[in-house]
């Protein structure tokens, strides 16, 4: 198939030549791949760490919480059972939880304690799942902590601690004493947070140590897909009025993904000049064209060829190589991330430092998920930089007067 005379004449002046063009022009290409490259690497480790983080902490709380208005939940479990029967919800649960202080000989620590109903807590949460020592039983006197709280006061299965709660010091008129607890089990959800600041109890042992004689704090909610959250929260709110709020997960860790999501159009805002400082060495490449074929510009427009042909070579020389150069930056990119985990041991091992500190995130490898989305917004942005970076040259070349231009010929 014959191609266009302005494409075809773009592909001419891009062959390779010994010349100082031809070297710029391929440098130019791989500062357009390597900006690519870069773009799509970092959103993809970005999308990662989303979906892991969104992964654990939905393994973790509920899908949707049901708050009273005020006070306490008194009658959970027809509660439960009414919620149960709606469509999209898989599981419902009880939940009391607090603040307390827990102390081992001179060892103290601080975790937030959830009393829970040990058989229902299977349908919401993936902790009884994530036993790393002994079992997820809350029998009065038992307790299942995480694995940072665990590590932190040095304790194993069968181990025994006293805990108190805030509410318990003073109530109803008398001090209450700590409850002796046993460690039942250890679990690991994989999240510094959890792991670290959240341990499990009884209902009847959560009452005792925050002095509630009756009720919960809320009825947690496990759906079998959490982006119905919001429709399932609307179902609610027009069954039970305002005497319930059904908060969603969106809603209580709203900050967390709006701070990743922020950060990622954050970098994705930064990198991109990455890929448009490509696309002015593109601009200097083709300008430089025009000077070294002012002569044959000259003899085209002498011989009938219009300003729109001319235009037109160099426009699609600016995206031929905005397409070369983004093929390359894709494959890079993709090259790049299928052997990120070895990337970064490599620069782990040779420079010595902790790039992934698993206190912090509590990761083994680094996380990635690239997306068509996002491979298409980075590929559409670079070839716009690219065809924009021929259009002064383009110009240029289109506004030269053929007497002008041969007049040394």
């Amino acid at each position: 198939m014959k191609l266009p005379f302005s494409l075809s004449m773009a592909m001419k002046y891009l062959k390779p030549k010994r010349s100082l063009v031809s070297v710029v022009t391929v440098i130019s290409m791989v500062g357009v791949a390597l900006g690519v490259a870069v773009l799509i690497i970092v959103l993809s480790v970005m999308t990662g760490f989303d979906e892991v983080w969104r992964e654990r902490i939905l393994g973790f709380n509920a899908h949707v919480n049901l708050l009273p208005a005020s006070g306490r939940v008194e009658a959970w479990e027809p509660l439960c059972a009414e919620v149960e029967a709606l469509e999209g919800v898989e599981g419902a649960a009880p939940l009391i939880d607090g603040l307390v202080l827990m102390q081992l000989d001179d060892r103290v620590h601080t975790p937030i304690l959830r009393g829970v109903d040990a058989e229902r807590e299977r349908d919401v949460s993936l902790v009884p799942e994530r036993m790393i020592e002994g079992q997820f039983s809350l029998d009065y006197d038992e307790i299942v902590i995480g694995s940072g709280v665990a590590r932190r006061m040095g304790l194993h299965t069968g181990d025994w601690l006293s805990v108190v709660a805030p509410q318990g010091l003073v109530a109803s008129d008398e001090i209450q004493l700590p409850e002796e607890l046993r460690v039942a089990g250890i679990f690991h959800v994989g999240m510094f947070e959890f792991d670290e600041g959240f341990v499990y109890t009884s209902l009847s042992t959560a009452r005792s140590l925050f002095d509630i004689k009756q009720g919960v704090g809320s009825v947690q909610l496990m759906l079998n897909d959490p982006m119905d959250a919001p429709s399932v929260a609307e179902t609610l709110r027009g069954s039970f009025g305002n005497a319930i709020y059904p908060q969603t997960w969106m809603e209580a860790h709203q900050q967390i993904f709006t701070a990743l999501q922020v950060e990622k159009n954050m970098m994705f805002f930064l990198l991109a000049f990455v890929a448009l400082v490509a696309a002015f060495s593109i601009t200097n490449t083709l300008i430089t064209l025009t000077v070294q074929k002012t002569h044959e510009i000259g003899l085209m427009k002498a011989l009938g060829f219009g300003s729109g042909g001319i235009m037109g070579i160099f426009l699609w020389m600016g995206l031929v190589q905005g397409f070369i150069g983004t093929g390359c930056g894709i494959g890079l990119a993709y090259w790049v991330l299928h052997y990120r985990n070895e990337v970064l041991q490599f620069f782990s091992r040779e420079w010595q430092l902790d790039l992934l500190p698993p206190e912090l995130y509590q990761l083994s490898q680094l996380p990635a998920r690239t997306t068509l989305e996002d491979v298409s917004l980075v590929a559409g942005l670079v070839l716009l930089f690219c065809a924009l970076a021929g259009v002064v040259p383009a110009w240029r070349a289109a506004r030269m007067e053929p007497v002008e231009a041969l007049r040394f010929e």
